[in-house]
């Protein structure tokens, strides 16, 4: 078990390795097409791998969405609002063709034993049901109240700075999606509010927005 454990925090910190070269070679890409430096093909695949990047688990999105508003300012307000959005969702719907089985066998190997029996137990349940099981049999009196106010918290989660130790924007939708607890139709709706502020922020205040021109 010890050794297993040490793999798994190799393997946790090399994703955080990975993660803030990826955020680092994106600031690049994106400084340099600012200044011409590169052809508008190579804005798009930039913005395409901000989406892709953005989703995957333990890179910071969120730090790298924030980068591009200090280059581009107001007028990349919309463009990095949505393409937080979208990779937010794309983690989501991929956590949720991830087996059941999978996830509790990643609990049981990190010693989370109960929650790995919890998830097994309430595999085949409905949305509904689960979700009620899991606050009836629930180890601790802190994780019924969280899974009542599940949405608030995945918002705040969202917005907290240094989110990426616990997997980032993209870990925590890829474990929503993964965990069978959160609607479609909620996750989206949460989303949307969660990812607003900053953006809104640069759309009003920043460079060139409708409030502070230059």
């Amino acid at each position: 078990m010890t050794a297993r454990r040490v793999l798994i925090g190799l393997a946790y910190l090399a994703m955080l390795g990975a993660g803030f070269g990826m955020s680092a070679l994106l600031h690049d890409v994106v400084a340099e097409a600012e200044t011409g430096a590169v052809a508008t093909g190579m804005v798009a695949l930039g913005l395409l791998a901000y989406i892709l990047f953005s989703a995957v688990p333990f890179v910071p999105g969120a730090e790298i969405g924030f980068g591009l508003l200090m280059i581009m300012g107001a007028r990349g307000a919309a463009v990095v609002y949505g393409g937080m959005i979208s990779a937010l969702l794309l983690a989501f719907v991929v956590g949720r063709f991830v087996p059941i089985g999978w996830v509790a066998g990643l609990l049981g190997a990190v010693g989370f034993e109960r929650a790995r029996s919890l998830v097994l137990r309430s595999g085949d349940m409905s949305y509904g049901d689960r979700t009620r099981f899991i606050e009836t049999h629930a180890p601790t009196r802190w994780v019924p109240f969280l899974l009542r106010h599940r949405y608030v918290a995945m918002a705040l989660l969202l917005n907290m700075p240094g989110n990426v130790i616990l997997g980032g924007g993209g870990g925590i939708a890829f474990a929503a999606g993964a965990c069978r607890l959160f609607s479609t139709g909620g996750f989206v709706l949460t989303i949307l509010i969660a990812v607003a502020p900053v953006p809104l922020g640069f759309l009003l205040f920043g460079a060139g927005g409708w409030i502070v021109r230059p």
